[in-house]
């Protein structure tokens, strides 16, 4: 696996993965930023949503569930001093459809508690909690 991060202006910059993808990055305006893209810790944030909606989306179309909605919403705090690691992030999994409510909690469970690697990593340092809606119901 390998990225480059180019500069583009003040603390604007363009990764690049291997396929050519791109993501903007960006920081706050009190250090020169100016709103072009993610910031940093927010991209951790949408590596932990995204590595473990794809776990959960796999996980349940192998068991053949495959027509829902699906969206993920993560809130995170961070401690006060510097590294401003993350202490508590609290991950939202929300789901329309027809969907077994127990295959959706054991889905989200195996991607929270054993696959998704970015959780993993994550909890080395904070507190990460989750739970899972289905058709605007918590299960």
């Amino acid at each position: 696996m390998k990225v480059s991060i180019n500069r583009n202006k003040n603390v604007h910059l363009t990764a690049q993965n291997e396929s050519g993808n791109l993501v903007e990055i960006d920081g706050s305006g009190a250090i020169g930023g100016q709103e072009m893209g993610a910031r940093p810790m927010e991209l951790l944030l949408m590596g932990l949503g995204g590595c473990s909606s794809m776990d959960v989306i796999s996980i349940l179309n192998k068991q053949k569930i495959d027509d829902f909605d699906y969206q993920v919403e993560i809130e995170a705090s961070r401690v006060e001093s510097i590294p401003k690691i993350f202490k508590d992030i609290h991950v939202k999994f929300l789901f329309e459809g027809e969907i077994d409510p127990k295959k959706l909690t054991r889905a989200v469970d195996l991607s929270m508690d054993k696959y998704c690697s970015v959780t993993k990593i994550m909890e080395a340092s904070a507190s990460i909690s989750h739970e899972v809606f289905l058709n605007g119901n918590k299960l």
